[in-house]
């Protein structure tokens, strides 16, 4: 997989599309990117600018962080849980 464009190469991109002045397809190919990735970007930068709906990238990354801390609290969950069922043991008569 290629390296990504920095984040001024891609909004440059996108305004020079945005503004009209040549279709989208000679637009990617003067900066040397395909039609769908020039397509992704402008999708990307409506979402961003709240023109069109979707997940923004600020929410995507406090999502991702969000569903991360779940996984961390169920293994801890899941360590106290058998904590207090060996405890429990520990207790029973006959031991």
């Amino acid at each position: 997989m290629p390296a990504p464009h920095p984040k001024e190469f891609r909004d440059d991109v996108v305004a020079v599309a945005r503004r009209g002045e040549a279709p989208i397809k000679q637009i990617a190919k003067d900066f040397g990117i395909s039609e769908s990735c020039l397509r992704n970007w402008m999708h990307a930068a409506d979402v961003e600018d709240g023109a069109r709906p979707g997940v923004t990238a600020s929410e995507s990354a406090e999502l991702r962080e969000a569903r991360r801390r779940v996984r961390l609290l169920e293994q801890e969950n899941e360590v106290l849980r058998r904590a207090a069922a060996y405890f429990a043991q520990a207790h029973l008569p006959g031991k």
